[in-house]
């Protein structure tokens, strides 16, 4: 059975954090453990002396501030690719509390493009590289799950969309908006891709193909559902869903298909820390809800002997997922925190939850 891989990704200090006189408080120790230190704890209690202030967690990758983007995107989502080219599920996703950097890891800048960009360009290239007897289409779609309703980010005049099982059993979104990324036609009438430019900063795989489905990503991104919240001033209020379908054609062997989630989760928050009220709070509790429902499937996947049903049924980000949770799936999470002081509760649930999910097995 394949496992889930579980990274943690720890953020630098942002300038608000250093100017309310926070402190560092969660360490990367080496390649898998982090420590996070209880702030309230007093040294001198001579009483608690034999308690240990500090916690460890094991993880199967973590990256301190010093991480680059293509580290954290080698280490966690690039050997993903080969599998859904030959037809296997896969999901990534961003958790983490708001603020923490999910939208940066998935999403990334211009000049430092997330997991997004780097795994379409390596999907693209290994398409190029092919063989010339299989014939592949790739299809995009991009989605926003907001107060348990879906809106499609490629084209959001269509309103709410509903899910549907299909015959097979698969869950699939009524009416979602599907971009053709890429066929085999279009692979073979292109020249191939020469490496110049800068040697220091080589262009990522399958450029020629890229920029257009990026500039559709990130005009779909900025429908995204935004909104300031206390602890970050452009907090996503949503779970974006970036789904990649490649379908493979191999003369006398049929239709094979993968799909790839990418999810930039809505971040995970206690309406203490971002002082939500009024509208802000009620969608902190749909966020809540179907993130209780994830961490439920979860649990549920990770004591597979004793649980013999998994409820994906409690929100439509689990229903979406069921095929990439359970069955032929690679599931990585990559959780964020701060390691700043005043983040403490924030860290120590993430991390809890976070290590709850490296017991999922898939089958």
């Amino acid at each position: 059975p394949s496992v889930s891989q579980v990274a943690l990704r720890i953020r630098p200090m942002s300038a608000a954090e250093l100017a309310e006189g926070a402190r560092p408080i969660a360490h990367r120790m080496d390649e898998q453990v982090v420590v996070l230190r209880d702030p309230m704890e007093d040294p001198d209690d001579v009483l608690r002396a034999s308690c240990s202030r500090e916690k460890s967690y094991v993880f199967d990758v973590a990256f301190d501030s010093s991480a680059t983007q293509e580290t954290v995107y080698r280490a966690t989502t690039q050997g993903l690719v080969a599998g859904v080219i030959s037809g296997h599920n896969a999901t990534v996703f961003a958790y983490g509390p708001t603020g923490c950097g999910k939208t940066y890891t998935m999403l990334g800048t211009d000049g430092e493009p997330g997991i997004y960009a780097r795994t379409l360009g390596e999907l693209f290239q290994a398409i190029e590289d092919a063989s010339g007897d299989t014939k592949y289409e790739v299809s995009v779609s991009y989605l926003e799950i907001y107060n348990e309703m879906i809106r499609d980010l490629l084209n959001p005049s269509l309103g709410c969309l509903q899910l549907r099982e299909d015959a097979g059993g698969a869950v699939q979104v009524a009416g979602i908006t599907e971009i053709s990324a890429i066929s085999a036609e279009e692979v073979s009438q292109r020249a191939p891709m020469g490496h110049g430019g800068d040697p220091a900063n080589p262009p990522l795989p399958g450029a020629a193909r890229l920029p257009q489905v990026l500039r559709v990503l990130a005009r779909g991104n900025r429908q995204r559902t935004q909104e300031p919240t206390a602890a970050n001033c452009t907090s996503s209020r949503s779970h974006a869903v970036l789904q990649v379908t490649v379908r493979q054609r191999r003369r006398g062997r049929g239709l094979r298909r993968g799909r790839l989630f990418m999810i930039d989760l809505a971040g995970s928050e206690r309406a203490a820390q971002t002082q939500n009220r009024g509208q802000r709070m009620k969608e902190g509790a749909h966020i809540n809800r179907s993130l209780l429902a994830l961490g439920n499937c979860i649990k549920a996947l990770s004591h597979r002997a004793s649980t013999k049903y998994i409820n994906y049924r409690d929100s439509k980000l689990t229903r979406l997922l069921k095929d990439s949770l359970g069955g032929n799936s690679h599931t990585v999470m990559i959780a964020h925190i701060s390691p700043a002081s005043t983040a403490f509760e924030e860290s120590r649930s993430t991390l809890a939850y976070a290590h709850r999910a490296k017991s999922i097995r898939t089958t």
